[in-house]
């Protein structure tokens, strides 16, 4: 019963989600389906003018039509009239098939359009929503599963919406009329040719459960590749340093055959399917046709009506046939759409009741913070300290030890719990600010820096895309990168390729600190991003630092002692504690983790030995 319940929730969420993304397409796929039941109601008529012509028109058989019909053909004469002139009832038959050009026409159309719409609102929303999502579910999730989920599942809803469900109007039609048509010519003949369709019908629901498991499986397995071949190509660097290619491409071909091996399982189930459905349509014709033509010959169908039955039996079958394809492909909809609402249910990031926008110029302070990563060891015990505002702050320690994991808190990249103490600025605890406001007003180097497939100057002034020329050049001096970029042919135009590979690595992370210099932020964090530049460089940056922004509260994370030495202060962290705390002068005069390391970088170990 809970089972039921969970299904009956699940079909209800997807059907609200699917109407959500037709929001915009709905009156194109309105088109679209009357254009299908238009066409139906031509296919329906153009039988019924064909067996006029051969049983009335020409067979001379009393007519026993509507008065709408009688009066059509009353009007053009009589059926004795047509009779002699059977070139009218050619043209008749001409007329409803351009009709039906015409409605096949505006149904492709509109279908088309409501196709590309619904693709494009579904890839605007799932991209805004991922967008907002918490850095902790981007954490948690694939990269290539995200995007197969946003292409691949994207289109298998729309092939199911577009070329399903528009059929269902017309598949309505059809069976109606054809039923209503058949019955009125021969009661008996109707009854046989209905009795494989519940045998038709209820092994398509049977394999509709088996469709859906297979494709489920196809659909997580291709996600798998997907991430495969994303890892990849963004490591290829990694991968050719350590001669790791044969290992990948091995990797990748086993996961290959997986996925393939289930496609294959899929369609040996669905060829199964369609054959078994194949041989009953064939049954179920071949008994009509048996069966109308004994009762031609006893008397009991005319001509007309049998030519006339068998196009309606032909155009039967085709309804039967695709509401078994509808079953099928509802099974592969429902997995897409399933793994679709997954991405669209989890919850955004959200600020507190009453967030607002206070100034973020004062101390930065930090109360007996404790955190773990989900189901992970506790990383931070206990931390506490104040930064004065505009004052330096130097953290080191050693890997692991929870120096970025410090700054994603105070950057709220991940949510410090209430119970885990709590972080403030100016006296505001963090948690009731704007997160839009901290994070516009915090800039933040990261220890691995991104960029963008795009120029180097959209690169820096990507978080102030009204900064000029003057100001980019600007800060990339104060970063020590203009000298280098202007010795490429295109200067600040050149295109960087996909996370920054054209460039070294200094390089990319000097364009980050111009990145986030030029954004003049109140507060700003380099969180080890002076690592791959040389110590000249290193100075220099950190003297335009000091000469530029002044009154900016610094944090520097650094595994150089001579990167922090100005610091006013400097945190040292031993397994998420602060073990140390003092200026330079202080900590190289303590015994402690500080002083070992500044006497190994500095070479004062070695010479004592």
């Amino acid at each position: 019963m809970k089972e039921k319940q969970q299904k009956k929730q699940i079909h209800k969420r997807n059907r609200a989600l699917l109407f959500r993304f037709l929001k915009g397409s709905k009156a194109l796929y309105l088109v679209s389906i009357l254009s299908a039941g238009f066409t139906a109601l031509a296919d329906m008529a153009e039988p019924q003018v064909i067996r006029m012509a051969i049983d009335n028109a020409l067979g001379g058989i009393e007519a026993h039509y509507a008065k709408p019909v009688m009066a059509v053909v009353d009007a053009l004469g009589g059926f004795a009239y047509l009779g002699r002139h059977i070139w009218i009832m050619a043209a008749a038959i001409l007329i409803i098939a351009l009709l039906r050009v015409f409605s096949q026409y505006t149904f492709r159309v509109s279908n088309t359009m409501a196709s590309e719409t619904l693709v494009k609102t579904m890839r605007d929303q799932l991209f805004s929503h991922i967008e907002r999502l918490p850095y902790a579910w981007h954490m948690k999730n694939h990269t290539g599963d995200i995007i197969q989920r946003c292409t691949s599942d994207v289109d298998t809803l729309r092939n199911f919406v577009s070329e399903q469900l528009t059929s269902v109007f017309r598949i309505v039609v059809l069976v109606v009329l054809t039923l209503s048509f058949m019955l009125a010519m021969n009661l008996r003949l109707t009854l046989i040719s209905f009795l494989p369709m519940p045998v038709i019908i209820g092994y398509s629901l049977v394999f509709h459960r088996k469709v859906g498991e297979g494709f489920l499986a196809c659909d997580e397995n291709e996600g798998k590749l997907s991430d495969m071949v994303q890892e990849n190509l963004t490591g290829m660097r990694v991968v050719r340093a350590f001669a790791a290619e044969r290992r990948e491409k091995d990797r990748f071909e086993a996961q290959n055959a997986y996925y393939t091996g289930l496609w294959v399982k899929l369609a040996k189930v669905l060829s199964l399917y369609w054959s078994s459905q194949d041989v009953l349509s064939g049954v179920q014709g071949l008994l009509v046709v048996v069966f109308g033509a004994s009762f031609c010959i006893r008397g009991e169908m005319t001509s007309g009506e049998y030519v006339a039955f068998l196009a309606y039996n032909t155009m039967l079958i085709w309804p039967v046939r695709m509401l078994g394809r509808m079953i099928t492909e509802m099974s592969k909809a429902g997995v897409s759409i399933g793994r679709i609402a997954e991405i669209m249910e989890a919850p955004e990031e959200t600020d507190s009741p009453g967030a607002f926008e206070p100034p973020l110029d004062g101390d930065i302070c930090f109360e007996h913070v404790s955190f773990a990563y989900e189901n992970g060891p506790e990383i931070l015990h206990d931390v506490s300290f104040t930064m004065k505002a505009g004052s330096t702050l130097g953290i080191i320690a050693g890997t692991g030890m929870g120096k970025s994991t410090l700054m994603l808190l105070l950057d709220r990249m991940m949510d410090l719990p209430e119970e885990n103490g709590r972080i403030t600025i100016g006296g505001v605890d963090i948690r009731q600010i704007k997160s839009a406001w901290l994070r516009k007003n915090i800039g933040f180097v990261m220890q691995e820096p991104f960029l963008f497939s795009r120029t180097i100057a959209e690169n820096i002034a990507i978080a102030s895309p009204s900064a000029g020329q003057d100001e980019v050049r600007s800060a990339s001096r104060a970063a020590c990168l203009d000298e280098a970029v202007s010795a490429f042919s295109k200067g600040y135009d050149t295109f960087v390729g996909e996370r920054g590979v054209t460039l070294s690595g200094g390089q990319k992370q000097r364009a980050a600190i111009a990145r986030t210099l030029l954004s003049h932020t109140p507060i700003m964090i380099f969180d080890d991003s002076l690592s791959a530049v040389d110590t000249e460089t290193d100075a220099k940056i950190r003297a335009e630092l000091e000469s530029r922004f002044g009154t900016a509260s610094i944090i520097l994370i650094s595994h150089r002692i001579t990167t922090l030495s100005r610091a006013d202060q400097i945190l040292v962290l031993d397994n998420g504690r602060i073990s140390q705390q003092g200026t330079h002068e202080e900590l190289i005069h303590q015994k402690g983790v500080y002083r070992d390391i500044y006497e190994i970088q500095s070479g004062l170990r070695e010479e004592a030995v």
